[in-house]
């Protein structure tokens, strides 16, 4: 049996999913992805989403919390990055059993835009 299978991976997958199942926590996670590695201060965040400060930090708190956003003190400011990994590692649990364990043809490769690119329609959630 696959470990990643095994309830303590299964507990991780809800703990992340639960935290970006909420319409402000997954528009802040979407920001500090289109962010990218030079993050975002929870001001930044408050102003671009107009979410009040009160409760940005308590949605920053349980993302951080999920281990889907990281937290780098810099002073009295704090900067919040989207932790790409625990993503990718969610990704990877869900897809872990993909085609009965064989290479799958014709599924998109999980990748970042180049630059200026939009993002391929598949990756892209209806609206």
């Amino acid at each position: 049996m696959n470990d990643r299978f095994q309830p303590a991976g299964e507990a991780r997958a809800l703990d992340v999913l639960s935290a970006l199942a909420q319409p402000s926590r997954l528009r802040i996670f979407r920001a500090l992805v289109g962010a990218g590695p030079a993050g975002l201060y929870p001001g930044q965040i408050g102003d671009t989403l107009r979410i009040p400060a009160n409760a940005l930090s308590f949605h920053l708190r349980a993302l951080h919390g999920s281990g889907l956003v990281s937290l780098q003190r810099e002073g009295r400011f704090l900067r919040y990055r989207a932790n790409l990994g625990a993503m990718q590692g969610l990704l990877e649990f869900l897809t872990a059993n993909c085609c009965g364990g064989a290479p799958c043809a014709g599924m998109p490769a999980l990748a970042c835009p180049e630059p200026g690119q939009k993002p391929h329609a598949d990756t892209v959630p209806p609206q």
